[in-house]
C-alpha cells in the first residue's frame, strides 16, 4: 500500500534494496499512473513495451509527452497489453502515424482522454478508427494535426458523441462544415479550442452555440472572420460560459460584448487582445454583469481609457476576484488607472508594456497598496544628447524592466 504512492524513480530505487522489495516495487498494481516526461530524451520504444508487459491491465494513465523515440510498433505492443488504459498523452510523439490510432481502436475501448498534439502524421484515418473503437472518448487533443479535415471530424463525432473537450488548434484545413458536425453530434461539449483555424466564420460557430449549450470554454483567437454574431449566439445559448479567448478578432465590437456580458454572468477569463474596436463601454458592462471575472487581457485595445478601468476597479469582480489584467500597448492609460485598481486586493499581476503615460511613481504608489503584485512594464531609454568633442559614439543605457 505504501509503495503505491511512490513515483517511478523511487519505485525503481526501492526495487534495488532487496528481493522482497523488488517484488513489491515492480508489482503491476503500483504502476497504474506513469509519466515519463522527465526521461523523454532517453525513452525508446522498448522501454514502453517493457512497461506495458509489466503493468498489463493495471495501467490506467500513461504520459509519453515529448518522447520522440517512441513509434507505432511500441504503441501497438502497449495497446495489446494495457487494455484498461483510460488516459494517454502522446503530445509531441512525432514518430507515430495512423497505425497507432488503429491499435488503440482495436484494443483500448476504455480510452477516455487522448492527446495527439503535434503528431503531424495523423490524418482523418485516425479519427475514423477512434470513432469505431473508442466510444467512451471524452477528451481529444489534435492541435497542429493539420492534415485533418471535415471528413475526419464527421467520422469522429458520429462514434464519439460524448466528447466533452476538443482541441483543434492549428488544424488549418477545417471549415464551417466541420463545426456543424460537432454542433449536431456533441451536446455534452464543454471545451472547444479553434485557435488559428483561419477559415472558420460565423456560420460554423453559431451552429456550435446552438448545439452545445453546456459550453464553458471557447478559444477562437486568430479566427479573424468572426463578428458580433458569435457573441450574440454565445449570450443566447451558452449561459455557463466561463472562458472566452478571441484575441486578434478585430471585427468584434462593444455591441456584441454587451449582449455577452448581460447573459453570461459566470465569465472568469477573457482574452480580448487586439479587439481594436472595443471601448470603455465593454468594460462598463463587464463590471456590472460579470462578478466572477479573474483574468482580463486588453492588450492593444487602444481605445480603452482610465474611465473604463475606473468602472472595472469599482465593479463586482474587483475586490475579491480580479487577479490579472493586461494593458500592454494601451496608449490612453495613465497612472490614474493604477489608482483605480489599488482596491483590487486579489490582483496578482498587471502588464503595462508600452503604456507611455504610466510612470515609475504611479507603479510605486500601486505597490504601497498591493505589495505582492507583479508589475511588468517597459520604459524606453532617453535619447542621448549628441556627443560633444571626440568621435566616440555614445549609447543610451539598457531598458529597465520592472
Amino acid at each position: 500500500r505504501i509503495f503505491s504512492f511512490l513515483d517511478v524513480v523511487t519505485l525503481c530505487r526501492c526495487a534495488q534494496v532487496s528481493r522482497a522489495w523488488n517484488v513489491l516495487a515492480l508489482d503491476g498494481s503500483n504502476w497504474q499512473r506513469i509519466d515519463l516526461f522527465d526521461f523523454q530524451r532517453d525513452i525508446e520504444g522498448r522501454v514502453v513495451e517493457n512497461i506495458s508487459k509489466r503493468c498489463g491491465g493495471f495501467l490506467r494513465k500513461l504520459s509519453l509527452r515529448g518522447c520522440q523515440g517512441v513509434g507505432d510498433n511500441a504503441l501497438r505492443t502497449f495497446a495489446q497489453n494495457c487494455r484498461n488504459i483510460e488516459v494517454l498523452n502522446l503530445n509531441g510523439c512525432t514518430k507515430i502515424t495512423d497505425a497507432t490510432c488503429t491499435s488503440l481502436s482495436k484494443f483500448c475501448s476504455k480510452l477516455r482522454h487522448l492527446d495527439l498534439a503535434s503528431c503531424t502524421s495523423i490524418t482523418n484515418l485516425s479519427l475514423k478508427a477512434l470513432s469505431e473503437g473508442c466510444p467512451l472518448l471524452e477528451q481529444l487533443i489534435i492541435s497542429w494535426c493539420d492534415q485533418v479535415t471535415k471528413d475526419g471530424i464527421q467520422a469522429l463525432v458520429r462514434g464519439c458523441g460524448g466528447l466533452k473537450a476538443l482541441s483543434l488548434k492549428g488544424c488549418t484545413q477545417l471549415e464551417d462544415e466541420a463545426l456543424k458536425f460537432i454542433g449536431a453530434h456533441c451536446p455534452e461539449l464543454v471545451t472547444l479550442n479553434l485557435q488559428t483555424c483561419l477559415q472558420i466564420t460565423d456560420d460554423g460557430l453559431i451552429t456550435i452555440c446552438r448545439g452545445c449549450h453546456k459550453l464553458q470554454s471557447l478559444c477562437a483567437s486568430g479566427c479573424s472572420n468572426i463578428t458580433d454574431a458569435i457573441l450574440n449566439a454565445l449570450g443566447q445559448n451558452c449561459p455557463r460560459l466561463r472562458i472566452l479567448e478571441v484575441a486578434r478578432c478585430s471585427q468584434l465590437t462593444d455591441v456584441g460584448f454587451t449582449t455577452l456580458a448581460r447573459n453570461c454572468h459566470e465569465l472568469e477569463k477573457m482574452d480580448l487582445e487586439e479587439c481594436v474596436q472595443i471601448t470603455d463601454s465593454t468594460l462598463i458592462q463587464l463590471s456590472i454583469h460579470c462578478p466572477r471575472l479573474q483574468v482580463l487581457s486588453l492588450s492593444h485595445c487602444e481605445l480603452i481609457t482610465d474611465d473604463g478601468i475606473r468602472h472595472l476597479g469599482n465593479g463586482a469582480c474587483a475586490h475579491d476576484r480580479l487577479e490579472v489584467i493586461e494593458l500592454d500597448n494601451c496608449p490612453l492609460i495613465t497612472d490614474a488607472s493604477l489608482e483605480h485598481l489599488k482596491s483590487c486586493h486579489s490582483l496578482e499581476r498587471i502588464e503595462l508594456y508600452d503604456c507611455q503615460q504610466i510612470t515609475r511613481a504611479g507603479i510605486k504608489r500601486l505597490r504601497t497598496h498591493l505589495p505582492n503584485i507583479k508589475v511588468h512594464a517597459y520604459f524606453a531609454p532617453v535619447t542621448p544628447p549628441p556627443s560633444v568633442g571626440g568621435s566616440r559614439q555614445r549609447f543610451c543605457r539598457c531598458c529597465i524592466i520592472l
